[in-house]
């Protein structure tokens, strides 16, 4: 089987896109940076299952007050203070992360991350057109994943390992990475990931996308079946197999 992994920036030149394979042992097929829109349809289209690291939907809470403001329906709340602002920038999936991981997710609705978010929610309506199944609860061709809260779960250093002057830290976690799946095989793409951090969470997306189609990933709670059918999940690596 083969999965790939996506680290989403807003523009391409940023963007990272990891194949790997598990047929004749884990194997780092392809890594690339520099993604341009029609490459990330093509590994949707073309693999098992490809986790995208970028939120896939916005908090239902902050799309309603959008339309509400828009209309000039909004009813005035009771306080306009930090609880209430929260409930409009954190996912459910955001809250659920920072309780297990004790990480907090970017706020695709107050943060930068919205960029990526973007540039994703024009390519989920190009594969939606042509019919490929993008469901935000990770059940069709993609999940949500979060490489950092991963990292962190995998008990490996899930922060500190990114920017250019960072690659000793992201040579450790290579090392790393290659104790927890024993025997996956680089196929020379070490020098990338030590090179880029995009790259190396490219990697970490794919295996997490491995991860999911393996029944090794928590999946989201019937109760919140519906707001993530509209707000994403982000997957992590299920406690039973740490």
């Amino acid at each position: 089987m083969k999965y790939g992994g996506v680290d989403l920036a807003a523009d391409p030149k940023r963007t990272a896109l990891a194949i790997i394979s598990d047929d004749n042992g884990l194997v780092i097929d392809d890594l690339e940076v520099g993604i341009d829109d029609d490459a990330v349809v093509d590994v949707i289209v073309s693999t098992e299952k490809v986790g995208l690291d970028v939120p896939l939907g916005w908090p239902d809470p902050f799309v309603q007050l959008v339309s509400d403001h828009a209309h000039r329906t909004l009813r005035a709340p009771q306080t306009t203070g930090p609880d209430w602002r929260r409930t409009m920038a954190m996912r459910a999936t955001d809250l659920a992360v920072r309780e297990r991981t004790g990480k907090v997710p970017l706020s695709v609705s107050t943060d930068r991350i919205a960029y990526p978010a973007l540039r994703w929610a024009g390519i989920d309506a190009r594969l939606r057109a042509d019919g490929v199944d993008v469901s935000r609860d990770g059940s069709g061709r993609i999940c949500e994943v979060y490489p950092g809260a991963a990292l962190h779960c995998w008990s490996l250093p899930s922060s500190g390992y990114k920017g250019r002057d960072r690659s000793a830290e992201r040579v450790s976690l290579v090392e790393a990475l290659s104790r927890i799946f024993d025997g996956i095989d680089w196929n020379g793409s070490e020098a990338l990931c030590t090179d880029d951090d995009n790259a190396l969470d490219a990697v970490v997306s794919a295996l997490l996308a491995r991860a999911v189609a393996r029944g090794e990933a928590t999946p989201p709670p019937v109760q919140l079946q519906d707001r993530v059918s509209r707000e994403g999940w982000i997957w992590l690596p299920s406690e039973s197999r740490l």
